[in-house]
C-alpha cells in the first residue's frame, strides 16, 4: 500500500460493493489518492459469494433504462454524464433484457476490479476495518452496504447513540436455460418491447392456468421457511424486494398483480387460451445459459423450494444455479444522521454512502457512492461543491436521504425508509402539460407520460448545468 505524507490529501473508503467502488472511482478520478478497503475474500457475508468488487448478489438487472420515461432511466442517464464507472462497466457487459438494462454479473464484476486495480492512484487493501475508521483518516466513506460487518456497525451505533434500522431483502433462484422445457415456455417481452440490447423477446414466459395457480400459491403458503433468529423478527421487509410467500401472504390474487401479471404476453403454443398467470425469467450472463426467474425473491428452505418452483410449467425439471436465500439488511436514519452533504453530524470526518443511507437498489447505491466521491474529493482540495439540483434523479435522491421528510416534534424525521428512486422525489412542475407537440389536448395517460418526459428533459438540462458550473476542473467524461 502506497504511504501518503501528511501534506497529502487522502480519501479512505470502507467497503468495495457498488456504491464503494463508484466513489473510489471519483474520488481518483478527481487526482486523489484512495485506499479502498474491501475484507472480502479474508471474511465473507452471508450473501457475497465471490471477492470481485461490485458483485450483484441479487438480481443481475439495473432495470428500466429509459432516460425519457423512467426514474431509473433517468439516473443511469445523469450518471453516465458524470463518467460514472459502473455505468460504463454495466453498458460494456449488458445481456438482453427487454426495456431494461442488465448484465452478465460475473463479467459486470471483472470490469469493475480491473478498471479500479488498474488506476494508479487506487490502492485496494484486502482487509477488514475491525469497528470506527482510526482517528487519523480524516476523510472517509463508508459504504459497507446492508451487511456491514458487526464490529463496523457496533462502533457507528456507539457514535450516534442511535439504533439502527433494518429489513429483510430476498434473493431470487436462478435456473439452467437448458433445463426449461420450452414445449411449454416461451420467448416474448411484455407488450414485444425492445430495449438495450435487447430483440423484443428477452424472457422466458411460463404460463398457469388457474389451477396450477391456487395450487402454486398454497405450496407457497405451506412450505417451509426459514427460521427467523431472535433479534430479526421484528424486522421489517422493504416493500420493493418482498419474499413472494409474504406477497401470497397479502392475498391470493397479488401475485397475479406483481410478478406473475399475464398481461401484454401471448402463448404461441395455445394462442386462444388467456393465461391466468405468468412467470418471467431473464437472461443472467452473456452466454444465455442461466435465467433468473423475476420478482420471485424467497425465504423458502431449499427442499420446499425446490419442489414449489418445479410446479411452474416449463420449470418440472428445471436445475438451479443458485437458489434463493435471505439477508438481513441495515440502514442508518439518515435524515437525523447525516447532514446534507452525507457527514455523520456526530463526526464530520465520516461520510456514508451506498444502501447503508436508506437508497434502494444497485443504481441507486452506487448513485449515492458517485456525489460522496465528489463531495470527498472537494473536501480533499479543500474546495466546496454545490449540492446536485433537486429536479435531478441524483438530486431529489440525495434529498430524500438526508431531508424532506415529516418532521416530528423532536425535529427527527416521522418515519424514513429505503427508497428507489421514483418521480414522486422530484419536485412537481411549475406547470402541468396539457397539449401534445401538435397542440392536441392531452387525455388521460398521455398526461402522465408527458408530465414524467417534461421533468426527465428538466433533469438532463439541469443536471448539464451543474456539471458545467461545479465540475470544470474535474474533467469529466461521459
Amino acid at each position: 500500500m502506497t504511504v501518503a505524507s501528511s501534506k497529502t490529501p487522502l480519501v479512505h473508503i470502507v467497503g468495495a460493493g457498488l456504491a464503494g467502488s463508484e466513489a473510489a472511482w471519483q474520488v481518483a478520478h478527481a487526482g486523489i489518492p484512495v485506499v479502498l478497503h474491501e475484507m472480502r475474500p479474508r471474511r465473507m457475508t452471508e450473501a457475497h459469494q465471490t471477492s470481485g468488487l461490485a458483485e450483484l448478489v441479487c438480481s443481475n438487472s439495473f432495470r428500466s433504462d429509459d432516460a425519457a420515461n423512467n426514474a431509473v432511466g433517468l439516473l443511469h442517464a445523469e450518471m453516465r454524464k458524470l463518467g460514472s464507472l459502473i455505468m460504463r462497466c454495466a453498458d460494456a457487459n449488458q445481456v438482453p433484457a427487454g426495456g431494461a438494462l442488465a448484465v452478465d454479473r460475473n463479467a459486470f464484476s471483472d470490469a469493475v476490479t480491473q478498471a479500479l486495480e488498474a488506476h494508479p492512484l487506487i490502492d485496494i487493501s484486502r482487509e477488514e476495518v475491525d469497528g470506527l475508521p482510526p482517528a487519523d483518516w480524516d476523510n472517509v466513506i463508508v459504504a459497507t452496504g446492508p451487511l456491514t460487518s458487526p464490529a463496523l456497525a457496533d462502533g457507528i451505533r456507539q457514535l450516534t447513540d442511535e439504533n439502527a434500522l433494518a429489513f429483510f431483502d430476498a434473493i431470487a433462484p436462478i435456473v439452467h436455460r437448458e433445463s426449461i422445457d420450452m414445449s411449454k415456455a416461451w420467448f416474448q417481452s411484455r407488450y414485444d418491447k425492445v430495449g438495450p440490447g435487447g430483440t423484443g423477446a428477452d424472457y422466458i414466459n411460463c404460463p398457469m392456468d388457474k389451477a396450477q395457480y391456487d395450487a402454486f400459491i398454497d405450496a407457497l403458503l405451506g412450505g417451509e421457511k426459514t427460521d427467523f433468529k431472535e433479534w430479526e423478527t421484528n424486522t421489517p421487509y422493504f416493500d420493493g424486494c418482498l419474499p413472494i410467500e409474504v406477497m401470497a401472504e397479502r392475498g391470493r390474487e397479488t401475485l397475479r398483480h406483481g410478478p406473475m401479471k399475464p398481461v401484454g404476453l401471448t402463448n404461441p403454443h395455445d394462442p386462444t387460451v388467456k393465461a391466468h398467470a405468468i412467470v418471467q425469467l431473464r437472461q443472467d450472463n452473456k452466454l444465455g445459459t442461466l435465467y433468473n426467474i423475476v420478482g420471485f425473491q424467497t425465504k423458502l428452505k431449499y427442499g420446499s423450494q425446490q419442489a414449489t418452483l418445479r410446479m411452474i410449467p416449463g420449470l418440472e425439471n428445471a436445475e438451479f444455479a443458485r437458489l434463493g436465500g435471505l439477508h438481513r439488511n441495515t440502514f442508518l436514519n439518515s435524515p437525523k444522521l447525516l447532514d446534507s452533504q452525507l457527514r455523520l453530524r456526530a463526526q464530520p470526518r465520516l461520510r456514508f454512502a451506498g444502501q447503508m443511507t436508506g437508497c434502494e437498489g444497485y443504481v441507486e447505491s452506487a448513485s449515492i457512492g458517485l456525489i460522496a466521491g465528489l463531495y470527498a474529493a472537494a473536501d480533499a482540495r479543500r474546495d466546496t461543491l454545490a449540492e446536485p439540483p433537486a429536479t435531478t434523479a441524483l438530486g431529489s435522491l440525495l434529498g430524500h436521504i438526508t431531508g424532506g421528510h415529516i418532521e416530528t416534534i423532536d425535529a427527527g424525521p416521522r418515519s424514513f425508509q429505503p427508497m428507489n428512486i421514483n418521480f414522486g422525489l422530484f419536485p412537481p412542475l411549475t406547470q402541468n402539460p396539457t397539449k401534445n407537440a401538435d397542440g392536441v389536448r392531452l387525455r388521460g395517460n398521455e398526461k402522465t407520460i408527458a408530465k414524467k418526459q417534461v421533468m426527465s428533459a428538466r433533469a438532463l438540462a439541469d443536471m448539464d448545468r451543474w456539471i458545467a458550473e461545479n465540475l470544470r476542473q474535474a474533467s469529466v467524461a461521459a
